[in-house]
């Protein structure tokens, strides 16, 4: 049985796909410049993706760097560098785990509720009732959440990189009795402002990418409720996987 049909097949649905995902960001660039600026609603979604997504974020941040403690602990203490907990938790969340695993916290919880809202207002025809009423589905639904992704996700990055640190220090000085001036020390010594930006700049693509995605798959819902299932499931799916790929070649540009 030969599988080329099926591969070609299956590449040109996604190029057909990302081509559709390029026009919905191209027109919510354009509409988000064209009065009226529907502020209301952007405050709205940078609640919803921002505010309730910090508890998320903080708990993950704290545990993640307690275990980022724990193991860096036993790896240096073979050669007598315990010290070196401190900076390399601090470099790996400010570059990496900062920004990667706060999006994906925020995929699972707020990008699956996009598209479950906006699949839900589709099949329902709820969106074909904002076309009737010269309301522009994706000004009005599309353009707010991609601001709030943009604007939200650097701040949920930072949060979880410092919680994360805190984790490190609790488990590292507190519980395995790393000395914390040398902590400190050599935390100041290796992390420096490019890694902080670096991270962040991530951060507003992750950001971008979730939102972008969740309101594409949640817009294009088709079929009752297992349309809208199906389609929350293909928002943190592809969501989850875009992030760790962007990852890849940010982290090649940036640190390569």
């Amino acid at each position: 049985m030969s599988y080329k049909p099926f591969i070609i097949h299956w590449l040109k649905d996604q190029l057909a796909e990302f081509g559709r995902i390029t026009i919905m960001f191209y027109n919510a660039v354009r509409l988000s410049v064209i009065p009226p600026l529907r502020f209301r609603n952007c405050i709205k979604q940078m609640e919803f993706v921002g505010v309730k997504s910090f508890s998320i974020v903080m708990f993950t941040g704290i545990f993640t760097g307690a275990v980022l403690a724990l193991h860096g602990y036993e790896t240096f203490s073979m050669i007598n560098m315990e010290t070196m907990v401190g900076g390399t938790v601090a470099v790996a969340m400010a570059r990496e785990m900062g920004p990667v695993l706060a999006s994906i916290m925020v995929v699972a919880r707020a990008g699956s509720a996009m598209a479950a809202e906006l699949g839900t207002m589709r099949v329902t025809e709820q969106i074909d009732a904002l076309i009737t009423m010269s309301i522009n589905p994706v000004k009005y639904l599309v353009v707010p959440r991609l601001v709030a992704g943009i604007t939200m996700m650097p701040i949920l990055a930072s949060i979880f990189s410092l919680t994360g640190f805190a984790g490190s220090y609790f488990v590292g000085v507190k519980l395995l009795g790393i000395n914390s001036g040398l902590f400190m020390a050599n935390v100041t010594e290796i992390v420096n402002l490019e890694d902080y930006t670096n991270g962040m700049i991530k951060s507003v693509v992750f950001g971008l990418l979730l939102t972008l995605i969740a309101c594409f798959h949640g817009f294009n819902a088709r079929g009752g409720a297992e349309g809208v299932g199906k389609a929350t499931n293909k928002a943190v799916v592809t969501g989850c996987v875009s992030i760790v790929v962007a990852d890849y070649f940010l982290s090649a540009l940036m640190f390569g």
